[in-house]
Formats: structure tokens, sequence, C-alpha cells
């Protein structure tokens, strides 16, 4: 709903190029943020086709060092003495830097085309238990790691291509771009939106 708010006001003041941010977590979605990030990424296909303009989405993984990084968290934990929470031994992230996150949103305003969903190769995914490891060891302190399991909706590992998308590398060997389907904002059901959020909050709460 917030990016249908930014979206109409950017189309009513005749903005002529519109980055939509989106994550890695609304390819094949399972979360409540994954579907919401799937759905402004339909919702900014949608004003791209109405205006014929380069309103796009880039798709990002784990920015290192941004506000709410996981990196930060973690130095913050050990810092303490610990003890250090990961939810599973296995599971993996894709990262990109702050410099390659800002790159990407201006190569999307270049030769981004209307509608499109851009992706930038982030490489491996990482696992997180090794970046623990790794942080503990550089502290030299003695910190427990304590695995606290995968919330519900949560994946092992993310994906950063959905199941009906297909990739093309038309400018850049390093950005991929996708095409999603438009859907118009009169056609979300706003109540059954703010029933999923209420519950996925109750589920958290407890």
């Amino acid at each position: 709903m917030g990016t249908s708010n930014v979206v109409a006001a950017a189309m009513a003041h005749d903005v002529e190029t519109f980055i939509n941010i989106s994550t890695d977590k609304a390819a094949n979605p399972t979360s409540v943020l994954g579907h919401s990030k799937r759905t402004a990424e339909k919702i900014t296909a949608w004003a791209a086709h109405e205006t014929g303009r380069p309103y796009l989405s880039v798709r990002f993984g784990n920015v290192i060092g941004s506000r709410g990084s996981m990196l930060p968290t973690f130095m913050a934990l050990v810092e303490k003495g610990g003890p250090l929470t990961v939810t599973h031994p296995d599971v993996t992230r894709y990262f990109m830097t702050i410099p390659e996150a800002c790159q990407l949103v201006v190569q999307a305003g270049g030769i981004g085309r209307p509608g499109e969903v851009m992706i930038l190769d982030m490489g491996e995914p990482v696992r997180i238990l090794d970046i623990a490891k790794r942080i503990i060891a550089a502290s030299g302190k003695d910190v427990e790691i304590i695995y606290t399991g995968l919330r519900e909706g949560e994946k092992l590992h993310e994906e950063l291509v959905d199941h009906n998308e297909l990739l093309e590398r038309p400018f850049h060997e390093k950005i991929a771009h996708v095409t999603v389907e438009p859907l118009a904002p009169e056609l979300i059901d706003v109540d059954i939106w703010m029933s999923a959020i209420m519950e996925a909050k109750g589920a958290t709460n407890v």
C-alpha cells in the first residue's frame, strides 16, 4: 500500500524515472515481506505500463553495512560477549556492498526498461554460520553460537529469480533483467492484506 501511494504521487507529478527497491525475498515469496515486495514490483510494472516510462524495480540481497544488516548486529553481540544467534547452521544469503547497491540503482535508471526488475550478479550465496565464526575469531573472544530455528515462511536459501521468470542480460553481463506481471492497485483487496499483516504480527508476538 505504501508503494502504491508513492507510485500514485510520482505519476501525478509527472516523475520521469521511478526505481522501486525490492528484495530477493520477492522471488518465489514465502513470507509477508516477500509477498509485499512482490506485489510492489507488480504495482511498479503497472505504473510503467500506464505511463510508458522507466518505472522499474531493483532486487537486492543483503547490503553489507546498511541499517538492519546482520553484520553490525553480529558484531554488537560479540562485543557484549554473546551469545551470537543464527537461525540454522546451513542457512545462506546473498550479499552486496553499499557501493554495489547504489550502482545498481543508478544503472537501473540508465538502462532499465519500463516494468522490468533488475538483479545484480551477487556471486555465490554465503553461509551465515561461516560469517559468524569469522567475526568471533577476529574478536579473539570465546562466544557461544545458538541456533534459534527458521521462522515461519523463512527460507533456508534465498532465490534471485522466480520460477516463472526468464533472465535476460541485454546490456551488462552482471546485471540481469526480468519482467513481472503488472497489477493495478485497485485490484488489491486491502482487507485481505490487513488480515495477513495482523495474523503475522500475532504470530511474532507469541
